[in-house]
């Protein structure tokens, strides 16, 4: 096979713009995905008439035309925002505590405001002051480490000093007594995995401001569309890619990426590789140990796997408000305390947990058939209990804990049940399967400050190599996809010191 620059390993986020980054920097890039498709978990399947997102809920960071966000603008540059349709959602979420809140904020800074005030009013001072400091420590944050200032200093930007590293429920517990406030700011938490009482505070203020300022967005035809778009930019620039091929070594001599071997045995010379790949996989799975400096294996053993999802994927046989459902994105939660949401994940019973049901047709009426619905139900759950189950007890198992979430559901949406025409469960290890990922994770490493790229870089110790994707950074859609862009520049820098590369 023909020599490359560099060889990225998975198609998915990150991989994918990391090769488009490359292949547009003019670098012979070849593309390898162990898969049929691109995407990782930005794609789609079908199941009967329905074809289901698989983990798209709300883009954010994507912004408007007249107000971009920072994922427009990096998207921009492979011609994505002319090639697909994204859709603001007017609201950021409802959320349903039963018999103590029902409340659904719209996806802007005045309108949630109010939202909180008409529910609380008697906290009215409280609520404004608290979405005042998520701007003001967003601003700060995006000051120091955005737009790089020189003079940054705690004194110049003393809200980054104070809050950076801060609990959120710490700082919540500031401005209000009352847990249901709490509930209903700190509900995407979830989009983290981290409980409020360890999520710091800037990771915090900076996935709300997102959501704010720019506004979640849907991708019309989902987020295989996206994944689709990004390929046929690779191969439309002169990249390669390869389907139905993993990766079985990445190759090294002299602490110096040489190639990669692939699955099937072919070597292909490379200059440098960037691994979509867990970093787990990366290190201790596709490089031959003698070749990975100790230390890396101490950094890996300091972090832990994050959380994975029991996802039910639901086709309905009548439209969404036939059934109540009239947003978007609808939180369900037992218990404002989202420690006690947090701890249900590492259960296989389901009735208490945290979850999160998204019905597409709201924002893309083509979402599914006419008459029809698109559902997704999520609840976070780590893999550890399931890895312990036997094949005789897992799909008992899997099926009870998806009827206690849908009595759940029916519970909110009266009637849901009833019109359930095609359904899918995935669990833990369905999520380890198809994504190849430690743990079925769906965010890398548990999103703890410790694991953060505060204390931990998500440089490589070997020169060639680079990670993109969750496991190298924060989870969800906007920073892996943003990742694969930096992973891109770092080898750039590379290759340019080898004498060009191209």
């Amino acid at each position: 096979m023909t020599d490359f620059d560099v060889v990225v390993i998975g198609a998915g986020n990150g991989g994918l713009t990391a090769a488009a980054s490359l292949t547009k920097a003019g670098f012979k890039t070849l593309l390898l995905e162990r898969h049929n498709v691109p995407g990782g978990c930005a794609t789609s399947f079908c199941r009967g008439r329905f074809e289901f997102e698989v983990a798209l809920h709300q883009l954010s960071g994507y912004g408007q035309a007249d107000n971009p966000g920072p994922l427009r603008g990096f998207l921009s540059q492979f011609g994505i925002p002319d090639r697909l349709e994204f859709v603001d959602m007017k609201n950021l979420y409802r959320l349903v505590l039963p018999g103590q809140l029902d409340i659904t904020l719209p996806a802007d800074r005045e309108g949630t405001t109010q939202a909180l005030v008409k529910q609380f009013p008697q906290d009215k001072k409280a609520i404004e002051g608290f979405i005042d400091l998520i701007y003001r420590t967003f601003m700060e944050h995006a000051a120091v480490f955005f737009q790089r200032d020189p003079e940054a200093s705690a004194e110049k930007y003393p809200l980054m000093a104070k809050y950076s590293l801060q609990p959120t429920e710490e700082v919540m517990n500031e401005y209000f007594q009352n847990p249901l406030i709490k509930a209903a700011l700190g509900i995407y938490w979830g989009y983290s995995g981290v409980p409020l009482s360890k999520l710091p505070f800037i990771d915090y203020a900076t996935l709300y401001f997102a959501y704010l300022h720019w506004k979640p967005a849907y991708i019309r035809h989902g987020s295989q569309a996206l994944s689709n778009a990004l390929l046929e930019y690779i191969l439309a620039n002169g990249g390669q890619a390869r389907f139905n091929c993993g990766a079985r070594k990445i190759l090294v001599e002299d602490g110096r990426v040489v190639g990669v071997e692939t699955e099937y045995g072919d070597v292909i010379k490379a200059k440098a590789v960037v691994s979509n790949a867990s970093s787990i996989d990366t290190y201790v799975e596709l490089i031959d140990e003698e070749h990975v400096p100790q230390e890396q294996f101490k950094i890996l053993a300091g972090q832990t796997v994050g959380p994975s999802s029991l996802t039910i994927f639901v086709g309905l046989d009548c439209e969404p408000h036939e059934v109540g459902i009239n947003d978007t994105t609808n939180f369900i939660i037992s218990d404002p305390d989202t420690d006690k949401q947090f701890a249900s994940m590492s259960r296989l019973d389901t009735r208490d947990d945290y979850l999160l049901l998204s019905c597409y047709n709201l924002d893309d009426p083509q979402a599914s058939p006419p008459g029809t619905s698109q559902v997704c139900i999520v609840d976070l759950k780590y893999a550890e209990p399931w890895l312990t189950l036997s094949p005789s007890e897992y799909l008992q198992v899997k099926f009870k804990a998806a009827d206690g979430i849908l009595q759940r559901v029916e519970e909110v949406f009266p009637g849901f049940r009833d019109h359930i025409e095609e359904i899918e469960v995935g669990t833990p290890l369905t999520h380890m399967r198809y994504t190849n990922s430690p743990g079925g994770a769906i965010y890398g490493f548990d999103q703890f400050a410790k694991n953060s790229n505060f204390f931990v870089p998500p440089t490589s110790p070997i020169k060639g190599l680079a990670l993109a994707g969750a496991w190298a950074g924060p989870g969800g859609f906007q920073p892996s996809l943003m990742s694969g862009g930096s992973a891109a520049r770092a080898i750039k820098r590379y290759l340019e010191q080898l004498g060009g590369g191209k």
